[in-house]
C-alpha cells in the first residue's frame, strides 16, 4: 500500500474514533486528490467537492438533490425588462473564515463578489493568472458575455450583459462563481503569497479548511458563523483520499469511513444485498466519451473520426466496464435532458465499414495514443479497461494504440494542449442542467483548449449553440439544440460511450445525505446517527 493510502487510512481510523468519543466527525472516501482550493481554476468534480461544495458559496444556489436555483449570498436577485442585467441584493451579516493567517475585518460585501467575477475576466487584475487559467470561465464565454459590473452599493451588485443569456442565473450556481475574499486576496498579495487563495482557501461555507496532506486527507471544521441556522449538522469532515475503489469498499465495511463514491460495478450487488451498507442509485446526468485531438491530423478529417467510431464495440464496453450499469450514448447530452434528439442514429458497430473507410481516407498503419483517466468517475468506472477495449477493436481496423496516463491534475492539464497526441477518455456530469452546459462548455469555439477536450471548432454548430442562450423560450431552444446535435454526430469530435447510473454506497448511521443530480458530494445536511 502507499504511504498516501497509509496516511489515508489512519486519519479515517483516527476520525472515526473521535466520532465514536462524540466529536461527530464525517468521514468521505474520496476518489482522489483535488488540483487546488480555488474553484474557479479548475472543471473537475474531485476539486469541487473539496472546495465551492465545502469552503464556499455562490450569489444562488442549487438545492441539493435538484436543479432548481435558489437564493444563496444573495438573498435576492432581478433581471431587467431586456435581459440585459441581473441586480443581486447580498445578505447582511454573512462572514468569512478566518486562518492564521488571516482575520476579516468585516462581512461580505459587494467587493468580494466583484472582485470573485473581476479577476477572471480583467487582465489587470493581480490576480488575473495568478495560478494558471479560469478555464471555466472561459468555457462559458463569460468574458465577452459580461460587459460589466456595477457597484450600486455596499450590498448590491449589477451585472451588465452584452447579449440576453437564458442560463445566466443558473450559470451563477456554478462551481467557478464561488464568491471569495477580497480582503484576504489583498492580504495575500500584499505578503507576497498569492497562491494561498488556492492553497489556504477562506470562504464562507458551511465548512471551514483546517488541513491538506497532499494525496492523503483533507481535513475540515464546522463554520461556527455559518448564514444558514443548524447547518452544518457535523463538527468535523474529513475527507480520505483513496483512489482504489475495492479500498474505499473495504474501508466502509470496516467503519473507516461513512460514505464513498463511485464502487466497482462488481461490487454493486453485493452492497445492495449488505447490512453494513445502504446503496442510493439514480440515473446520471452524465456523458462518457473519447475525444479527438482534431487540431491533429488524420483527426483533423470527420470522416477518420467515424470511421473510428464505427470500430468501437460500445455494448461490449457497456457489459465489462459498466455491468449493466450504464446505457450506450449516442448524443453529447443525456436523454433525461431537455432537447435530448432521440431521432438521431448512432454510429453502427462495422469494423469491415471502419477499415474501408479508413483506406478510402488515406489512412493506413495509423498509431495513435489513447488517453485513460486515473481516477473513476460516474460516467467511466475504469478508465483503463474501456481503453483496453477500445485499444482491441482499433487493433482489429489495423489501428495501433498506445494506452497513456498521468496523475489526474497533471492529466486534466495535458489535455488542453492543443498538440495532444491521439483521444483523451473522458466525460461529463452536468454543472446547471442546461444544454448550454454541455454543447457550449465541451464543444463550443471559446471552449477549445479548455473544457472542448477535442479542440473541435466547428461554426455552424457554434452559431447554433450561442443563438439557443439568447433565447427565453424552451422550445426554440431546444430546435436549435436538436439541429446542433445532428451536426456533432455528422462530424464525430468524439465518439460518444456511455451514459451511467450513478451509485452512492454508505454507512447505515449516516442520515440526510441527498444525491445530487449535477454530480457533487454535499455534506451540509448530513449527520451520523448515535
Amino acid at each position: 500500500m502507499k504511504l498516501g493510502n497509509v496516511l489515508a487510512s489512519g486519519a479515517a481510523a483516527l476520525a472515526l474514533s473521535a466520532a465514536a468519543a462524540g466529536a461527530q466527525t464525517l468521514v468521505y472516501c474520496s476518489e482522489g486528490s483535488p488540483e487546488g482550493f480555488d474553484p474557479a481554476l479548475y472543471t473537475a468534480g474531485t476539486t469541487f467537492d473539496a472546495s465551492s461544495h465545502t469552503i464556499y458559496n455562490q450569489l444562488v444556489e442549487f438545492v441539493t438533490g435538484t436543479t432548481e436555483v435558489v437564493p444563496g449570498l444573495a438573498e435576492s436577485y432581478e433581471a431587467s425588462e431586456d435581459g440585459m442585467s441581473y441586480t443581486f441584493t447580498l445578505r447582511e451579516g454573512v462572514k468569512f473564515h478566518s486562518n492564521d493567517m488571516f482575520t476579516p475585518s468585516r462581512d461580505l460585501n459587494a467587493d468580494d463578489v466583484i472582485f470573485s467575477f473581476e479577476r477572471q475576466m480583467d487582465e489587470e487584475n493581480p490576480y488575473f493568472g495568478y495560478s494558471g487559467e479560469y478555464v471555466y470561465f472561459n468555457a462559458m464565454s463569460m468574458g465577452s458575455l459580461v460587459e460589466s459590473i456595477e457597484k450600486v452599493d455596499d450590498m448590491t451588485v449589477t451585472f451588465n450583459l452584452t447579449q440576453p443569456e437564458a442560463p445566466f442565473v443558473a450559470n451563477m450556481a456554478m462551481d467557478f462563481a464561488s464568491i471569495v475574499s477580497k480582503e484576504y486576496a489583498d492580504a495575500m498579495m500584499e505578503a507576497g503569497t498569492p497562491e494561498m487563495l488556492t492553497q489556504a482557501p477562506i470562504g464562507t461555507g458551511p465548512f471551514q479548511f483546517v488541513d491538506y496532506q497532499s494525496d492523503a486527507v483533507i481535513r475540515y471544521s464546522a463554520n461556527p458563523d455559518y448564514w444558514v441556522e443548524g447547518v452544518p449538522k457535523v463538527e468535523n469532515l474529513v475527507f480520505a483520499i483513496t483512489p482504489e475503489a475495492s479500498v474505499r469498499y473495504q474501508r466502509l465495511q470496516a467503519g473507516e469511513c461513512h460514505v464513498m463514491p463511485y464502487p466497482n460495478p462488481a461490487d454493486v450487488e453485493a452492497m445492495r444485498e449488505s447490512d453494513d451498507v445502504n446503496l442510493m442509485e439514480q440515473e446520471g446526468l452524465n456523458v462518457g466519451y473519447l475525444a479527438y485531438n482534431t487540431m491533429m491530423e488524420p483527426f483533423d478529417n470527420p470522416d477518420v473520426r467515424r470511421a473510428l467510431n464505427m470500430a468501437i464495440d460500445k455494448e461490449a464496453i457497456i457489459d465489462v466496464v459498466f455491468q449493466g450499469s450504464g446505457q450506450i450514448a449516442k448524443n453529447p447530452i443525456p436523454p433525461t435532458m431537455w432537447s435530448y434528439n432521440d431521432a438521431i442514429e448512432d454510429d453502427p458497430y462495422d469494423p469491415e465499414a471502419a477499415r474501408a473507410m479508413l483506406e478510402e481516407a488515406g489512412v493506413t498503419d495509423l498509431s495513435m495514443k489513447v488517453w485513460a483517466m486515473p481516477v473513476q468517475r460516474p460516467y467511466n468506472p475504469n478508465a483503463r479497461r474501456m481503453a483496453e477495449l477500445i485499444q482491441e477493436d482499433f487493433a482489429e481496423v489495423g489501428v495501433e494504440v498506445e494506452i497513456v496516463s498521468y496523475e489526474w491534475g497533471e492529466y486534466l492539464e495535458r489535455v488542453r494542449d492543443e498538440e495532444r497526441d491521439g483521444a483523451v477518455l473522458l466525460g461529463w456530469t452536468g454543472d446547471n442542467g442546461d444544454p448550454d452546459n454541455f454543447l457550449a462548455v465541451l464543444l463550443g469555439c471559446d471552449a477549445v483548449a479548455s473544457g472542448n477536450a477535442a479542440n473541435w471548432c466547428y461554426e455552424p454548430f457554434d452559431d447554433l449553440v450561442n443563438e439557443a442562450k439568447t433565447i427565453a423560450d424552451q422550445e426554440e431552444r431546444t430546435a436549435l439544440y436538436e439541429e446542433a446535435q445532428v451536426l456533432f454526430k455528422e462530424q464525430a469530435p468524439w465518439a460518444t460511450i456511455a451514459h451511467s447510473v450513478v451509485f452512492m454506497p454508505m454507512r447505515p448511521e449516516v442520515e440526510g445525505y441527498v444525491m445530487h443530480p449535477l454530480g457533487g458530494h454535499i455534506f451540509d445536511e448530513v449527520s451520523i446517527a448515535e
